[in-house]
């Protein structure tokens, strides 16, 4: 009842209140969410439902699967169909249908067609579904190799979503290859004035440079819809036709006009975007700063991305390619060096910039200059950070620095232990040793790593190397500042004046740390074998940092 009101908050209320739920029960809460557009929560309690024992009804699954779909949450959606063939259930047409759905629509297409060959007999939204999806992840040969089947076949019978999935599918191609064909074929099947058939023969033939055949065809066409609209809008007079006709402009539109390169009518584009409400658009601002870079007003262009909040790489790459293009960064000012990619590159890594600082390694490369040691320091870290730890190992082997590769391998080494990265840790700490034999802080990272991947007795043997490796090492010192004071501090310092207090603390909270109640069985055996061996896992894992901070904490 409360559902049919679309009283979602009672609907809950009463459910979770429900002492004996039955399938039915859970079946119409979760349509009831997928219905009123609260995906996620019908995900959910989809999954919960299943968790508990409870069969899911055959439109269930389909809604659910629908919703994953909309979501490409690939995840989810791969458990449900897990379940499917597990619980036996039923493949009906409209199952099926869905399944290719859903995995085209999170682009693995090789399950989408595995499934699409298995079934008996595909209807017309079997054959439209996977050739669309091969439309949207841009296979046009595998598009093409089904669509001419099921021209000669008699039932079912292409239609217009067909014809415009496959030209969308094929528009990357020459026009006169695919294009052209078709759209003798659409005019042949009467589909010429379909919207969508309209709208993707519109795109092909701007893709392929033919502004005069992607005109004739918008004219062909009485009812335009707004799709329609913006893929003709990169010619500027149906820009202004449009607003004079008093259609709805939306932000897609204004990025497809400021792909023109006609000053002072881009200049009023901006306006209107400004006016709209659309130029904090990521999607707009990228193509506002593209503009103006083609129309070398560079000034105008770095105004844009000056006031874009989160510039996202579309922004960088337009305002770079700008400065590219229009030779500013060659002249006087603006020539790029070392220190100027360093500061780059180091801004990448803190921020986490991945893609951004691939495109400044490569440009430093095209252009002609030699990475120093700083600027691997800066990927790796880079990399690390990401947890893209076999693109950083691949960087660390093309260095041409080997005696500055042992920081470097340090690093990849910490970064799997957080990221439990078992085989990259294991030879970053191989190429450490290799480097460096008794290196201490190398076996203590190895140790960690080991005790991820709970091989305890690795752990053991390694701490008890590290005794004797630490005794014959001059140890760290660490300064701290309190109360105007300060204090140098080292591992195993005794000479402090409050020394034993501070070394009372620290045993105190280490004690509080072994004997934490989460911990399961095998870590607090971790712990004993540290604090067995003569107690001098102490002296290796609190250095000179710990009782630095230690001693904050006292005065």
């Amino acid at each position: 009842m409360y559902l049919n009101c679309v009283d979602l908050n009672s609907a809950e209320l009463v459910f979770w209140d429900m002492v004996d739920r039955d399938d039915v029960a859970w079946n119409s809460l979760i349509t009831g969410y997928l219905r009123n557009s609260k995906i996620k929560e019908g995900v959910w309690l989809f999954i919960k439902m299943m968790s508990v024992g409870f069969s899911p009804t055959l439109f269930t699954y389909f809604m659910v699967l629908n919703a994953c779909s909309r979501l490409k949450d690939y995840r989810s959606g791969r458990l449900i169909h897990a379940h499917v063939i597990g619980r036996n259930v039923p493949l009906d047409l409209l199952l099926q249908n869905t399944l290719v759905g859903m995995y085209c629509n999170v682009g693995n297409m090789r399950t989408a067609y595995k499934i699409f060959s298995r079934m008996e007999n595909p209807d017309l939204v079997s054959w439209n579904s996977i050739i669309s999806g091969y439309s949207e992840n841009e296979d046009g040969e595998k598009a093409m190799n089904l669509f001419v089947p099921l021209r000669e076949m008699f039932f079912p019978k292409p239609d217009d979503y067909t014809f415009a999935g496959i030209i969308s599918a094929t528009r990357a191609f020459p026009s006169s290859s695919y294009g052209k064909p078709l759209h003798a074929e659409v005019i042949k099947t009467g589909f010429e004035r379909s919207v969508f058939v309209g709208s993707t023969l519109v795109s092909m033939y701007f893709k392929n440079h033919e502004s005069e055949a992607a005109w004739r065809v918008f004219c062909s066409i009485s009812v335009k819809d707004v799709v329609l609209w913006t893929e003709l809008i990169t010619v500027i007079r149906c820009f202004f036709e449009m607003v004079h006709e008093a259609h709805e402009v939306d932000d897609y539109v204004l990025s497809g006009c400021a792909d023109l390169v006609v000053l002072r009518q881009d200049e009023i584009i901006h306006c209107y975007a400004v006016k709209l409400g659309y130029d904090a658009e990521m999607s707009v601002s990228g193509n506002l700063i593209d503009m103006y870079a083609k129309n070398g007003s560079l000034e105008a262009a770095y105004l844009v991305f000056s006031q874009v909040s989160e510039s996202d790489l579309k922004c960088w790459n337009s305002m770079l390619g700008g400065y590219s293009h229009h030779g500013m960064i060659l002249k006087q000012g603006l020539i790029p060096d070392q220190v100027t990619f360093l500061s780059l590159l180091s801004a990448c890594s803190h921020s986490r910039l991945v893609e951004q600082g691939k495109f400044l390694w490569n440009y430093m490369n095209s252009i002609g200059l030699i990475p120093g040691p700083k600027h691997y320091t800066c990927m790796i870290t880079l990399f690390s950070r990401a947890a893209l730890l076999e693109e950083a190992e691949e960087i660390i082997n093309k260095s041409p620095y080997i005696e500055d590769n042992l920081e470097l391998w340090r690093t990849l080494l910490s970064s799997c232990v957080i990221n439990k990265n078992f085989k990259v840790g294991i030879h970053a700490a191989e190429e450490v040793l290799r480097l460096k034999a008794e290196d201490g802080p190398t076996l203590v990272l190895l140790s960690n790593l080991y005790a991820v991947a709970r091989r305890w007795d690795k752990v053991a043997e390694i701490r008890r190397n590290v005794r004797g490796l630490m005794l014959e090492k001059d140890p760290g010192l660490s300064w701290i500042e309190a109360k105007n004071d300060i204090h140098v501090l080292s591992s195993g310092d005794q000479s402090h004046p409050k020394a034993d207090e501070v070394q009372a603390e620290l045993h105190r909270l280490k004690r509080n740390m072994i004997r934490t109640e989460n911990d399961d069985r095998e870590t607090q055996n971790a712990c004993y074998i540290s604090c067995r061996d003569e107690a001098y896992a102490l002296e290796v894992e609190f250095n000179s940092k710990t009782n630095e901070v230690h001693t904050g904490l006292k005065f």
